[in-house]
This record gives structure tokens, sequence and C-alpha cells, in this order.
């Protein structure tokens, strides 16, 4: 009960360190803002964020029981983003290699750009799942640990403050994954503060009322994360990242059992085509 009331009172003083922040200016009227400042994504959760036209970005997440994830994405028209990701688990480690399902395809359409009053907002859609993939006895209710965002509309706004960036973001989404009885729309939201020092501190919340009901893994409290990124150079990150810190996840009949809190490294690196 402790650990739900701080995670309330943490997230109600990010939501309020906007109103002692400055918004940036667009992005047409200041371009030396680092990437790094405005994320693609939280830890899981997406932003309204965009590359800027001239770079991609590849990513790289190691996860529990060997798993890995790889990534990519680039901007291929003005306000249009494009990404595929693959993975699976035991790639590092020992035992048989298990390969994801399929690919993750990304898509990202930003229908409004950031202004200095205003949020940016996109729409999207990301198939890709996160955590060790499960097979049930039935085959047909295999399923991610959590479920891809499927088809999203999310809004992101900038701030400066007296400790660097702060980025505030919220959205709601309609799941991919067909699999189940649970098919609810989805809420979620995070925010992300830059230090100057090259450091920056992601939260996130999902409120996954997708995954609620009495034959999904999860209990109804929702996928609370949390993470430090280090700008390690001019276009590396480093970022370790505590998920499921309010233990949302129960056994279910025919599934083994999934973890709960649990510990992910991702690397992240930018490069300009130029």
């Amino acid at each position: 009960m402790k650990s739900k009331i701080c995670l309330v009172y943490f997230f109600l003083l990010l939501f309020t360190l906007p109103l002692f922040s400055q918004s940036y200016r667009s992005y047409y009227q200041r371009r030396n803002i680092r990437l790094y400042e405005k994320p693609l994504n939280l830890i899981d959760n997406p932003t309204a964020n965009f590359l800027d036209s001239t770079y991609f970005q590849v990513k790289l997440r190691m996860y529990g029981e060997g798993g890995m994830l790889a990534g990519f994405n680039i901007q291929v028209k003005k306000h249009i983003m494009l990404g595929v990701s693959y993975g699976g688990q035991n790639v590092i480690g020992y035992g048989t290699i298990k390969w994801n399902e399929a690919p993750g395809i990304q898509l990202r359409f930003q229908v409004l750009p950031e202004t200095y009053t205003m949020p940016a907002f996109s729409i999207g859609f990301n198939s890709q799942g996160y955590g060790a993939y499960y097979t049930a006895t039935d085959s047909s209710s295999g399923r991610y640990q959590i479920k891809p965002k499927g088809f999203y509309i999310v809004g992101s706004k900038n701030y400066t403050s007296f400790m660097g960036g702060i980025g505030m973001h919220a959205g709601l989404n309609y799941t991919n994954d067909k699999k189940g009885t649970d098919q609810d729309i989805n809420f979620f939201l995070g925010a992300s503060i830059v230090f100057r020092g090259d450091i920056s501190i992601l939260v996130e919340h999902d409120f996954a009322i997708n995954d609620n009901d009495k034959n999904s893994i999860g209990t109804g409290k929702g996928y609370t994360n949390a993470a430090v990124r280090w700008f390690v150079s001019k276009n590396l990150l480093l970022e370790f990242s505590v998920k499921n810190l309010l233990k949302n996840n129960k056994l279910v009949h025919g599934i083994e059992e999934v973890p709960n809190e649990n510990r992910e490294i991702k690397l992240i690196y930018f490069q300009d085509l130029r």
C-alpha cells in the first residue's frame, strides 16, 4: 500500500513541475534541442515526438530469460516514421532460441507538431509486444507479457526548467492482439526529465485495462515502469529500467508463471544520414 501511495505522489510531483517551467519553443524555432531531450518512446510507451528528418535510430533491448529485441526507426517522409523490430528468448545464455512469432511493425504519423502553447499529437500503430512470449497449452492463446499497443493516439508537451528538460506524455490505444477476451480501449501516461548532466529519468504507467479480466495475466493494477538513461556519447544512449513495480501479474491456467518486477537494459543509437 505504501508503495502505491509513493508512486501516486511521485506522478503528482512530475505533473506539477511544468507549472514552474517554460514551454520549449517549437521545433522550427529551436533546432539545437538534443534528440534525447524529446524521446521517441519512454520505456514501453510511445510519445508524440519525432526523429529529425535526417536521422535514424537503432535500438537493442535485453530482458529476462536471455531475451533480446532489436529495432530500427527512420522518418521516411515528413511527419511519417516507420520502424521494424524482431527478437526472441534464450538469444543469450543457454537453451534453444525461441524467436518471436513475427516481426514487430511500427508506424507513426504526426498530426500536429508541438508549438509554444500546444502539445504535439501523433497517431500510430505498433504490433510489437514486450517481455517474454508465452505459449499456453492452447497455442491460440499465446501472448507477450506486455500486450502490443496496436493502434494509438498520444500527445506530448515539452518544457524547460531549472533542472533541464521535462516532457509530459499521455495517450490511449487499442491493441491488435486478438487472442483472449479482454479487448478494452486502454490508457497510458508518463514523463521524462532530462538533467543538464546528460542523465534522464523516465517514468510511465500503462493502466492495462485491456489485460485485467479473469483469464488475463494482469491483476488490474496496471504496469508502472521507471528507468535511468545516460547519454554515453554524442550518438549513444544506455538505459536501465525496472518494470512492473506494482507486481501486476498473476498465475493463469495453462501459462507458466509470469515474472513480476523485472529489469531490462537498452542501447539506443542515433545517426545523422547527412
